[in-house]
């Protein structure tokens, strides 16, 4: 007797991030086609009330009816993000209705700022939550009763999941097949849609520059340029305060101040970074990586890499390494 498909609610708002939508729609389509003749999902558009709605880029979609209308069970419910979400989180029908739809579904989900919808319907207190990097300290300030991990690509705390921005909300709706189904039929997916299965959620969204941005201070911007070009070297708290012409204890201060995080976990990272770059381009063995960026010792590139990205680095290169180009060679 073939299983009832499993309801899955996409909810958007004016605004809304195209990707947000069609990267999970395609997710659970593809395992509904490639899930043994069986129908295992059923996906349905719901908003603040029925009819189009338009997206960030123009697109309109069709809203098949109001979120928290529906009049059987919800298995899963996911709240598209987009740049228009401080005006959908003033949206009162938007907002009562992911109340109401919440408690019927198995599972909540937000993509990217689609957390803030969530935060704002009130599912999120004592959650841990992550969203795009680029709202994460608004989400800190809006929400202080939520726990923010800025740098995740998904997390899940019991019923709730949480995506970074964009594609983050395919590698999302990949891990809800592999939990659904388990891990043979997402390889499929991921297969199918020719992308990776699948990201680890622990997986750093941004590199430590990117993460931390320029600082004020122009002797801070030219160590950070400095640390990028010497990672090889000693960059110790005491180094560091040296190459910057400061105190030990007020280089520690102000580069927490400007960076948000200690000298160490920023030297940390930075060099899993450079890490990152090698295992993906070249074949050098992971003792000479470690060397290369300043870890010294294949142990603590594997124990730094558990640390930052949740992945071994050998892992890490299985998953990412690019394929080299093929050599030509004259018959000649």
């Amino acid at each position: 007797m073939p299983t009832e498909p499993r309801l899955v609610q996409l909810a958007v708002f004016e605004g809304f991030q195209l990707l947000d939508l069609a990267g999970p729609a395609d997710v659970f389509h593809a395992a509904a086609l490639l899930g043994g003749g069986e129908p295992r999902y059923r996906i349905e558009v719901v908003s603040a009330e029925p009819g189009p709605v338009r997206a960030f880029n123009g697109i309109e979609v069709q809203a098949v009816r109001a979120i928290g209308d529906s009049p059987g069970p919800v298995d899963t419910l996911l709240v598209a993000g987009g740049l228009t979400f401080g005006e959908a989180g003033r949206n009162q029908s938007l907002i009562e209705g992911i109340r109401r739809a919440a408690p019927r579904a198995r599972r909540v989900g937000a993509i990217c700022t689609g957390a803030f919808l969530l935060a704002e319907a009130g599912l999120l207190r004592g959650r841990t939550v992550t969203t795009h990097w680029s709202s994460s300290i608004g989400l800190i300030e809006r929400y202080p009763d939520i726990r923010v991990d800025p740098d995740r690509i998904y997390v899940r705390d019991g019923k709730i999941w949480t995506s970074a921005g964009v594609t983050a909300g395919i590698d999302l709706a990949i891990a809800l097949v592999a939990e659904d189904h388990g891990p043979d039929l997402a390889r499929e997916v991921s297969r199918w849609l020719v992308v990776y299965l699948h990201r680890p959620g622990g997986q750093s969204q941004f590199s430590a520059p990117v993460a931390a941005g320029p600082p004020r201070l122009q002797p801070l911007r030219a160590l950070q340029g400095w640390i990028e070009e010497n990672l090889a070297a000693d960059l110790s708290l005491e180094a560091l305060a040296r190459q910057a012409d400061m105190s030990t204890r007020n280089f520690s201060r102000v580069f927490a101040a400007e960076f948000g995080t200690t000298p160490a976990r920023y030297v940390e990272t930075a060099r899993v970074t450079a890490a990152r770059r090698l295992l993906e381009t070249s074949d050098q063995p992971l003792d000479r990586v470690a060397l290369a960026v300043g870890l010294r010792r294949p142990e603590t590139l594997y124990r730094s890499f558990q640390r930052l990205l949740g992945v071994a680095p050998g892992e890490y290169r299985e998953r990412f390494a690019r394929p080299r180009p093929a050599v030509l060679l004259d018959p000649a």
